[in-house]
């Protein structure tokens, strides 16, 4: 399938895309067509956030949506994170199918209360006669002195709430199915999107398709050691992986798509063949996706290991604002590189 490969290179992807005829879209552009396509076929799906009907439209992700289909359906939404989280829950427990949009996922705690003990729980309280078909979509990202408070990736803080999706797309194919996916999915999602990613090429079909919650794609087959990569790193994985192949080492690479659900049988059936598993995540090392990943292979495939489980994660500090500071803060391929010679003793 052409959408499993994840192309790093621009030339490389316009040239399939001549080669096989396949369509093209942004990252970005995949989220506008999946929300538009839902709005125009989904009389209950609606967009709210705060400045998502500035010109500028979400980084891109929304433009033209308030003007093609009104301030009923497409509408901007005060300053009150958790006031609005649950006007948004109490529309979809009516009925309403809403998609609320964080530019930073750094304010989303504000709704703490709305989303862990209120949206992922009724479903469960209520013996399964509610659901709360909420998506938040939330935007990671690094850059421009983002800093401590406009650049967290908070993915990994909400692994333990029971009742809710985390999707972590990062192809421009997957950002679309997936969102589509979420939206008819009937709980609370949240859709985590890195800012980086905005401006990636991907395969995306014109209709209307979705994407399988719990079910990972393998990026790239190896037989050395398997990379666990999310979002963003994903692509670093693949840099990394064509850096490791020049030392003779065959990386594989597995992107989960979702971490809540997890598809751990082909994290585990990846390891099994590969001995070795490093997990590169774009938030924090501790406490995150990654540990969490690394202690459900101790427990379900430790048999398999031939060394200790290498992780790639934010350092224990508040984002710096310093573009030095950030360059030092943030990991890379360079650190997946390093990481998997010495796992590997090549």
């Amino acid at each position: 399938m052409p959408w499993t490969k994840v192309l790093v290179d621009k030339t490389e992807f316009e040239r399939t895309l001549g080669k096989d005829g396949l369509r093209g879209r942004t990252y970005k552009q995949a989220l506008l067509e999946a929300q538009d396509q839902l709005l125009a076929t989904d009389g209950r799906v609606y967009l709210i956030g705060e400045g998502i009907d500035d010109p500028g439209g979400v980084f891109g992700s929304t433009l033209g949506l308030a003007k093609k289909y009104g301030p009923d359906r497409v509408m901007d939404m005060p300053i009150s994170e958790n006031g609005m989280t649950g006007v948004t829950l109490g529309s979809a427990i009516c009925g309403m199918r809403p998609i609320l949009i964080h530019m930073r996922m750094d304010f989303l705690p504000m709704g703490m209360d709305m989303l862990v003990n209120h949206a992922a729980k009724w479903h469960y309280m209520t013996g399964g006669r509610l659901n709360a078909p909420l998506v938040i979509r939330s935007i990671i990202g690094k850059g421009w002195g983002s800093a401590a408070q406009h650049s967290q990736a908070l993915h990994g803080l909400f692994l333990s709430v029971a009742g809710l999706k985390i999707a972590v797309p990062a192809t421009p194919y997957d950002a679309k199915g997936l969102l589509i996916s979420a939206s008819r999915d009937g709980n609370p999602v949240l859709f985590c999107e890195h800012r980086w990613l905005y401006d990636f090429n991907g395969y995306v079909p014109e209709e209307q398709y979705s994407v399988e919650f719990g079910k990972a794609v393998v990026r790239r087959p190896g037989k050395d050691i398997t990379i666990v990569a999310v979002s963003l790193m994903v692509y670093e994985a693949i840099k990394a992986a064509q850096e490791l192949e020049k030392l003779g080492i065959d990386a594989e690479i597995v992107d989960p798509r979702t971490i809540k659900p997890l598809d751990m049988d082909t994290i585990l059936s990846s390891v099994a063949k590969t001995g070795r598993l490093l997990i590169a995540d774009c938030g924090p090392a501790t406490g995150g996706f990654a540990s969490e990943t690394a202690a459900r292979v101790a427990e379900k495939g430790f048999q398999y290991l031939k060394t200790r489980v290498g992780i790639i994660g934010l350092p224990d500090c508040p984002t710096p604002a310093s573009p030095v500071l950030e360059k030092a803060f943030y990991p890379d391929s360079a650190d997946i590189v390093r990481l998997a010679r010495e796992m590997t003793g090549k």
